[in-house]
């Protein structure tokens, strides 16, 4: 589609000038740390090349392409952009001045206060045992927003915000956010561009649209990289897929299995901390990513390793039931376990 490709074109654009200014300005990230392996200093900021790329297309396909915007309001379009635009400054500050962690979770919680504002229009998930799990079941009445839905903006909420944390983490090794984002993307945009039951060409663009701003940074962000997302970049990219998921009539199942395994290990992670009693903002080599690399695997190679996962499940969420949805997560979930078993295991046969 034209605008895949004019996103991916203009973030490539936007990447080689953000790459010029970030190494002007001294915003880098320098290997002064265990966990990074990389030589030199590299360039971070990357982030802001893939949001401008994505809205300035969006601003198009909503004003000049002709497509009917059914399922999404130029008010929450103005929200979209008003919380990703908040996620992107404070990653500036934070890659340029360094934030205290606590301020940049409360900051990424009111950029998905702002995202929730401007209402998500679902009020339920569906069942995998058949159908619909309603979520309506406490209601507010307000003057400005009208009724709110509790059990709805809860569950969106953690969803979101585990979103923007799950990428976030996940940008450690070159390429791997961007990219499993940009398979997430596809499957949602598929999902909804390409079928009759759930035929929704406004969501469908915009998710093709996050795709090609994924794709255009990835030609100079895949390993060896020569620019980082940076801080807010990781935590655009989150947010975006994660509220595109849900406008796509609640597609968080198909985003779900997609990030399956960076989640899961999250998961495993925070548990694994918490039992050491450590702090669970704590930066280490625990995640999957990391210890396959550690475990002898070249940098691309566990990339295209949460490629594959990614692609595979979220090509299987296509032809899908909700049913079966389940039984792939909980497949998936040990997979991951088994996974993390062995890569431990080859590790401690490795120091030996």
């Amino acid at each position: 589609m034209i605008y895949f490709l004019a996103a991916a074109v203009l973030s490539l654009l936007f990447t080689f000038a953000v790459k010029f200014f970030a190494q002007k300005w001294q915003i880098v990230d320098v290997p002064n740390e265990a966990r990074k392996k990389h030589k030199k200093s590299i360039p971070l900021l990357g982030g802001t090349a893939i949001f401008a790329s994505f809205w300035l297309v969006v601003f198009y396909l909503y004003n000049y392409s002709g497509i009917v915007f059914r399922h999404l309001s130029a008010r929450q379009l103005v929200l979209f952009f008003i919380a990703s635009l908040i996620l992107v400054i404070v990653g500036y500050c934070d890659d340029k001045f360094k934030i205290a962690y606590h301020y940049r979770l409360l900051l990424s919680a009111v950029a998905v206060l702002v995202v929730l504002a401007g209402g998500l229009n679902f009020d339920g998930i569906t069942n995998p045992f058949g159908g619909t799990i309603g979520l309506d079941f406490w209601k507010i009445q307000t003057q400005a927003f009208g009724t709110i839905l509790v059990g709805v903006e809860v569950l969106a909420f953690l969803w979101l915000m585990g979103m923007i944390y799950t990428v976030k983490i996940l940008d450690g090794l070159d390429g791997l956010a961007t990219g499993v984002v940009m398979v997430g993307a596809l499957s949602v945009a598929a999902l909804a561009g390409g079928t009759t039951k759930f035929f929704q060409p406004d969501v469908s663009a915009i998710a093709f649209t996050l795709a090609g701003s994924c794709l255009g940074f990835l030609f100079l962000n895949f390993n060896p990289a020569k620019i980082f997302l940076g801080e807010g970049g990781g935590q655009f990219l989150g947010l975006m897929l994660g509220t595109i998921a849900i406008i796509a009539g609640s597609k968080i199942a198909t985003a779900l299995l997609v990030m399956a395994v960076p989640i899961i290990d999250l998961v495993y992670v925070i548990i694994g901390r918490l039992k050491n009693k450590q702090s669970i903002s704590e930066g280490d080599r625990r995640h999957l990513h990391f210890r396959l690399v550690d475990s002898g695997l070249a940098q691309w190679q566990a990339v295209l390793i949460f490629y594959l996962f990614a692609a595979l499940f979220g090509l299987s969420a296509l032809f899908m039931t909700s049913g079966w949805k389940l039984v792939t997560l909980l497949c998936l979930i040990l997979i991951v376990m088994i996974l993390e078993a062995v890569v431990s295991k080859k590790q401690l046969y490795g120091k030996k």
